[in-house]
């Protein structure tokens, strides 16, 4: 999540790329972008452009990348897949998110022309619970609509021909039961309208602050959902969360120890964690760690909420489980999040003068990107893929581990001085079973019953 899962002032890069075609920002509008974006984890301007900087130019100019989608398809092994015809052609793929945003639309257009990809087969934009005005001075509405940004655009990246419903409520998701009744209802009318077979939840609360007997009923509502959900046969991702094991409660004080979000820890969700990818600019995968860097980190742990679910409980080793102590741990997959090993989206609604491409990173990478994988998936199966975890499980404890998933093995989550979790061969609560070799993946995947 940009914002709900960690508030972190983003560093600001004002100078953009030889030849573009806006000058440095005034220092007026530097005012205005670290006033708005003081609550937006992993958002740093890239250029006031509508062209993408290359991932060579970033890194002369910035010294970091910015992968392209061409580029994050090879390191992740999803190029031969697409190139194979598997697009996710007759797939939807529903994303939930706050307020939207109100250029998303021309913003996916102009995403897409700058990086090669087709026009989505169909994106819709529901609002089924009303609108709020969207305004560029709160900084809450400017967070949700880089999210609902990286959420739309990189979903699509993933798997370019399946179709985007996005469903947007008018009250914003923060801590505890803050807007998660809404995100249920809306998730429901997916249900029930049968709008699409995958949902990406890039948001959460921190477990802990759902310890009430309001809470209580959001968890009940959601697990109830999921439930339905997957008899439908329906795929859930949400991200691990941005602040390592270091969460808030409804205050904004961080638990004195380590806690992880919901519903990322709902064992009826896939969990998605997050990486620092190394990558050379042809998208040549080199190495991966652990996401635990300035200032954020992936999200994992062991939830206090949940029982641990059977396909822990039979895959994983003794050692992990004296770790788990029959609790769910999460998070079950991962791939890259860190805004230093970046990604760009392409947002038209700033001020003018401060639009255009801007790197972005988080664990709200994962839940979008899962979603268009899992897209071309069901499209190579000829059947959607529904609960995704039975089957994860079962390849990642096959003892065929390294043929499906790079394992992470450098790094943990700690942070802010609360204990997190190292990075080990197989499963860990930091990056699950790893990132994924998705040419072997999906096709094993598509052939397991």
């Amino acid at each position: 999540m940009l914002r709900q899962f960690r508030g972190v002032l983003v560093v600001l890069l004002a100078s953009v790329l030889p030849g573009a075609a806006q000058q440095p920002l005034a220092e007026q509008q530097l005012s205005f972008q670290m006033e708005t974006f003081k609550n937006v984890t992993g958002v740093h301007l890239a250029v006031a452009s509508a062209t993408a900087p290359s991932d060579a130019e970033c890194r002369a100019d910035f010294g970091v990348p910015c992968y392209s989608p061409q580029e994050i398809h090879n390191a992740y092994g999803l190029t031969p897949i697409l190139k194979a015809g598997y697009t996710g052609k007759g797939e939807t793929i529903v994303i939930i998110d706050s307020f939207g945003s109100p250029t998303i639309t021309q913003d996916l257009k102009a995403f897409d022309a700058s990086y090669g990809l087709p026009d989505p087969p169909s994106f819709t934009v529901l609002a089924p619970l009303g609108t709020v005005p969207f305004d560029v001075n709160n900084s809450d509405m400017v967070g949700w609509a880089f999210e609902t940004t990286l959420d739309v655009e990189w979903s699509h990246a993933m798997a370019p021909d399946a179709k985007i419903v996005l469903l947007t409520s008018p009250v914003s998701e923060t801590e505890g039961v803050q807007g998660m009744p809404e995100f249920l209802a809306l998730e429901n009318f997916a249900l029930d309208h049968h709008l699409g077979n995958i949902v990406s939840q890039s948001w959460g609360a921190t477990e802990n602050t759902l310890f009430t007997p309001a809470g209580q009923k959001v968890y009940q509502g959601f697990e109830s959902m999921y439930e339905r959900g997957g008899q439908q046969h329906v795929t859930f991702f949400a991200s691990a969360g941005d602040a390592g094991t270091a969460n808030p409660d409804v205050n904004g004080t961080i638990y004195p120890f380590p806690t992880v979000g919901y519903p990322a820890s709902s064992p009826k969700v896939t969990a998605v964690g997050g990486t620092s990818l190394y990558a050379d600019t042809s998208g040549n995968y080199e190495s991966e760690t652990v996401w635990n860097e300035q200032g954020g980190a992936t999200g994992g742990g062991v939830s206090q909420e949940f029982g641990e679910p059977f396909y822990e409980l039979l895959t994983l080793p003794f050692s992990t489980q004296k770790i788990l102590r029959l609790h769910r741990g999460l998070p079950d997959v991962a791939i890259n999040a860190d805004p230093y090993t970046s990604i760009l989206v392409y947002v038209n609604f700033l001020p003018a003068g401060q639009n255009g491409f801007y790197f972005i990173g988080g664990t709200s990478e994962g839940s979008p990107m899962w979603a268009g994988i899992i897209a071309d998936t069901n499209q190579l199966a000829g059947h959607p893929m529904g609960f995704l975890n039975i089957k994860l499980y079962a390849l990642g404890g096959s003892g065929e581990l390294y043929d499906f998933f790079h394992d992470i093995t450098v790094g943990n989550n700690s942070l802010d001085g609360i204990p997190g979790y190292d990075a080990t061969p197989g499963w860990d609560p930091t990056t699950g079973w790893g990132t994924p070799k998705l040419d072997h993946l999906l096709r094993a995947l598509a052939n397991l019953q």
